[in-house]
């Protein structure tokens, strides 16, 4: 396959836990996440260091990857938005800001569709339908490059219930939540579909990459 709907630096906790059940404006993750995402913002590469330094290895080299042959991603809506149901209007643009960090065509699947808006080089796009009617749409837009499915829990496993994920990276943070929105009860659930390398870091999170069979 020339184009592959890629999983990058999802990132779970030891319990195979994304998020929390009450997502808040306030609270995008539902979750106390501070703890999820230290093995990226420790890299070198990571996009918003402010500072110079980082680590190297194997965490860099994900975060350093994250956007590698990428055209165009594929979103849930509570990773646009805290709220469902109808727009209130249009004035929400998102968590990201005026620079938000996809720099190509993002599709935001909802069941209440509103006009796209540009923000920078990112263009929302809001979309509903099968989940194999938005891949060949954001496919299209991807000019032969990759689709990145960048999220949350819900969606990616929607997409990997379709069949139509080609490839993952999950990183295993060393923290427990005990409840939320499960990935996984184990990875094993995937070895049906995918071959699957384990790669400990020294960070601490563990590295899980899967690939069609």
């Amino acid at each position: 396959m020339s184009q592959l709907l890629r999983v990058q630096n999802f990132t779970v906790s030891s319990d195979g836990i994304a998020a929390g059940e009450d997502q808040t404006l306030e609270n995008p993750f539902g979750l106390d996440h501070s703890g999820m995402f230290e093995w990226a913002g420790a890299t070198a590469s990571w996009p918003n260091r402010t500072d110079p330094g980082g680590s190297r290895g194997i965490d860099d080299y994900f975060t350093r990857d994250f956007t590698h042959n990428i055209g165009a991603e594929i979103m849930g809506r509570h990773k646009f938005a805290p709220k469902g149901g109808p727009w209130p209007d249009d004035e929400w643009q998102g968590w990201w800001g005026d620079e938000p960090p996809f720099h190509t065509p993002v599709f935001v699947l909802t069941h209440h569709p509103r006009p796209s808006i540009t923000l920078s080089d990112t263009t929302f796009h809001f979309v509903g339908g099968e989940p194999s009617d938005v891949l060949a749409r954001a496919r299209e837009a991807a000019d032969g490059k990759d689709v990145r499915l960048g999220g949350g829990v819900t969606t990616v496993r929607q997409f990997l219930d379709a069949d139509l994920v080609d490839t993952l990276h999950i990183a295993v943070a060393p923290l427990e939540f005990g409840s939320g929105l499960h990935l996984w009860e184990s990875p094993d659930e995937l070895h049906d579909r995918f071959h699957h390398d384990v790669v400990p870091s020294p960070s601490g999170v563990t590295h899980h990459l899967f690939w069609r069979k």
